[in-house]
Order: structure tokens, then C-alpha cells, then sequence
């Protein structure tokens, strides 16, 4: 769906990040609902994040979802940890969203494998379909997934495994999930871009003060990889939930 065409995304601003996540996750559940409404399953892609934290709470909880029906992935994961560590990507879905949803399929990546191998593995699990609905944040360097700057909005593969920026690896810190910078992974998979944004729907919460300027530079850079979060303008249909920390103006 992403084109060369620029769009403005949908931007609503809310007094604080449960009220955004309240909105968000309610947002995201009638397009569930109505993507239900037809036959077959929903197809979701997940960001792990704090900042998506209250959005996920709030969709897991909403009324009239038949989770049977509804297939996930998620966009990233560190390479290097061990299957079980709590940083894991997919360890932190299942703990915030994937056990509220019963019913659920989840498919995660496998990031303890070869990371080639995984790579191609999952994006044959992804398949070529559209997502019905992606759920992500902006990184304080204004990354999607793991898409730090200078991003590729082209790219040709699906999914890729990627090297992280300091600010990436500081951000890891910063947010309390790593100790230390060295103890950061430096290298993650990452669902690339075009893949990301391949999608009916999309939907971005981002709370907090540190993320401000990923929301200005998103919305009013030029469209390039230097700001990742630009590509959000190749979409048609992108809903922007800041908060008032956040909020551009």
C-alpha cells in the first residue's frame, strides 16, 4: 500500500499515555471488529515497546474480538539473547498482550537460530498479504521496528538483520531494560520498512517528552531515510496518538 505519494497522517493528541493508550487500543479494535465482520482471519503486526504498553492493555481487553481469528507477528527482536531473557521482543508480548488474548496465534521470531536463516524463515511466515493492522511506535531517533537511520524505504527483502545505532542501543538503557550500554545487543532482525507498512491500517502511539522530536521530524522532515519515522507520510491511512508531552505543537 505505501506509495511516493505524501500523506498526512491522522494526528490526535491526548492529556496523558493511559488516555492515549485507551483511545489507541479502542481505535484498533473496531478495525478489528470490522475486519472480522467479514470471513477469514486478521493479520496484526505488534510493536514491543513501554510506549505501546496501555494501547495493547486496551485492545486485549475490548469486547466483540474473536482472537481465534485473528494471526500476529511481530516487527523485531535482539539477536543474541537467550530464548527465555524478559528483553526478548517476543517474551514481552506474550507477557503483555499474548496472554490476555486466548485464542491468539502469535507467531514469533526465533532469534537464537542462525539469524540468515531466521530472517528468511519468517518472511515466508509473514507471507505476501497485507497486515490489516500495524501497532508500532517511533523511536527517539525515529526508527521503525528496528529501522534506524539512514533507512531504506525500498527494500527489497522483508525482513533483515540489522545493526543498532547508539541512540537505539542508549534508548534500550534509558527505558530500564538493559543495565548498561554494553549490555544492549547490537544487532537485532528487523521487519524492513515496505513490509511494515504494507498495511490497511496504522496505527502509532507515542507517549513521552523524549519522543517529541522523532513526532516533529516524522511530521515535518523531508520524506527520507535520514528520519524513518517519514515514511508514515507514504501511507494513506496512518493514525498518530501523541500525548501531550509528545504533541508537536
Amino acid at each position: 500500500m505505501p506509495t511516493t505519494t505524501e500523506y498526512a497522517p491522522s494526528v490526535q493528541t491526548h492529556p496523558n499515555r493511559m488516555v492515549l493508550g485507551e483511545r489507541a487500543g479502542s481505535e484498533a479494535a473496531a478495525i478489528l471488529r470490522d475486519r472480522l465482520a467479514e470471513p477469514g482471519t486478521a493479520r496484526i503486526m505488534l510493536a514491543a515497546a513501554p510506549s505501546q504498553e496501555a494501547t495493547l492493555r486496551a485492545l486485549s481487553h475490548a469486547e466483540g474480538i474473536d482472537w481465534s481469528r485473528v494471526v500476529a507477528f511481530h516487527m523485531d527482536d535482539y539477536l543474541g539473547l537467550p530464548a527465555d531473557a524478559p528483553q526478548g521482543f517476543g517474551n514481552w508480548l506474550e507477557r503483555h498482550f499474548v496472554a490476555n488474548t486466548p485464542g491468539l496465534v502469535f507467531e514469533r521470531m526465533r532469534p537464537d537460530g542462525d539469524p540468515g536463516s531466521e530472517a528468511e524463515r519468517y518472511a515466508a511466515a509473514m507471507g505476501d498479504e497485507p497486515f490489516d493492522l500495524v501497532l508500532l511506535g517511533l523511536g527517539v531517533n525515529g526508527h521503525l521496528a528496528f529501522n534506524d537511520p539512514p533507512a531504506d524505504f525500498d527494500d527489497p527483502r522483508a525482513v533483515r538483520v540489522v545493526q543498532l545505532d547508539a541512540v537505539s542501543r542508549q534508548q534500550q538503557v534509558d527505558e530500564g531494560h538493559f543495565p548498561d550500554f554494553e549490555s544492549v545487543p547490537p544487532r537485532a532482525l528487523s521487519v524492513t520498512i515496505p513490509r511494515l507498512l504494507d498495511a490497511r491500517v496504522v496505527i502509532a502511539s507515542v507517549p513521552g517528552s523524549q519522543k517529541r522530536q522523532a513526532v516533529i521530524d516524522s511530521l515535518e522532515r523531508p520524506i527520507g531515510g535520514e528520519h524513518p519515522g517519514t515514511a508514515l507520510r507514504r501511507h494513506p491511512r496512518v493514525h498518530l496518538h501523541v500525548d501531550v508531552e509528545s504533541a508537536p505543537v
